[in-house]
């Protein structure tokens, strides 16, 4: 019989705790960004060019950093950094949550059914997955960027390419789960009593993926806030001036040899948030799944 363990354990993992409270931290300053910014007094939209000396570089230590500007300013703008990477911490943070929930609720709903259903239906799945994995979504980001109305809001638009291009990881866990758990005693029990597969679903074989879902989606939020930052990266994610930790990055870039701080400050927070997020979600993997916990030899135990 199988045990699962308990959360003091998972309390004992310095690690996974670590990541938790990083995870929780930049969740509240994203969602205090503007009271924080407002204590600092500054704002990312700003300009503040008595900060830049004539060839746009910031003036002072660490590229700005006084107690006007904590974290400095940006080169060429003068807009603050720290107002910047708080901000951008909201947009990261939402557009990965947001297409995770996307990406979650269409992987779940395919996977299952196409595991719990076989057949032509699953064939058809299995090919439109290996479809998308090789599918350019950059290419059809720019594409649908120039396509689509300059009305809609970019930020959205973004979340749904990255939540539509992100199921199909969830769709191939989620289905290989269910092909194991259709099989199982409880199951068939319920189909030979006359149970319809919505009930089957819905009450036999989604409660056993709980566990799967609620660890796969730790995992996968980190992913999706750096294809964000990639897109943004690459001129094609948030549009500017929106605060966004992927389009500093790239513009920290070519300051790396005279101002390193404007690379520093949102590459670190990229760094933290995403690390933090693959320690929260391996901590609750082996919390909740006990098939996963690395085993270590007790005291005075051989190896």
């Amino acid at each position: 019989m199988r045990t699962r363990r308990h959360p003091r354990q998972f309390l004992a993992d310095r690690w996974a705790v670590a990541g938790g409270v990083v995870v929780a931290g930049f969740l509240l300053v994203a969602a205090t960004a503007s009271a924080l910014t407002a204590v600092e007094g500054q704002d990312p939209y700003t300009y503040h060019l008595d900060a830049l000396d004539d060839t746009g570089r910031p003036v002072g230590f660490g590229g700005g950093i006084s107690g006007t500007h904590w974290f400095g300013v940006e080169p060429l703008t003068g807009r603050d950094l720290f107002a910047i990477v708080t901000h951008g911490a909201q947009t990261s943070l939402t557009v990965g949550l947001a297409a995770t929930v996307i990406a979650m609720l269409i992987g779940v709903l395919v996977g299952v059914t196409a595991g719990f259903f076989g057949g032509w239906y699953d064939r058809l799945v299995s090919r439109a997955i290996d479809v998308l994995y090789g599918f350019p979504y950059l290419v059809f980001m720019i594409a649908l960027g120039a396509v689509v109305s300059a009305k809609f809001p970019r930020t959205w638009l973004v979340v749904l390419v990255i939540g539509a291009f992100g199921w199909p990881t969830v769709a191939r866990v989620v289905r290989g789960q269910t092909l194991a758990l259709k099989h199982r005693t409880f199951v068939v029990a319920s189909t030979a009593m006359g149970a319809g597969p919505g009930h089957v679903l819905v009450r036999q074989i989604l409660p056993h993926l709980g566990v799967t879902i609620i660890v796969y989606t730790t995992i996968l939020i980190p992913g999706l806030i750096g294809v964000e930052a990639a897109l943004s990266f690459l001129g094609v994610g948030v549009p500017a001036p929106t605060p966004s930790w992927g389009r500093s990055i790239g513009e920290g870039v070519g300051w790396v040899q005279t101002d390193p701080m404007f690379l520093v400050f949102p590459g670190g927070a990229l760094f933290a948030i995403t690390l933090a997020f693959n320690l929260l979600g391996d901590g609750l993997r082996d919390l909740l799944d006990p098939r996963s916990v690395r085993r270590r030899p007790e005291a005075g135990a051989r190896p």
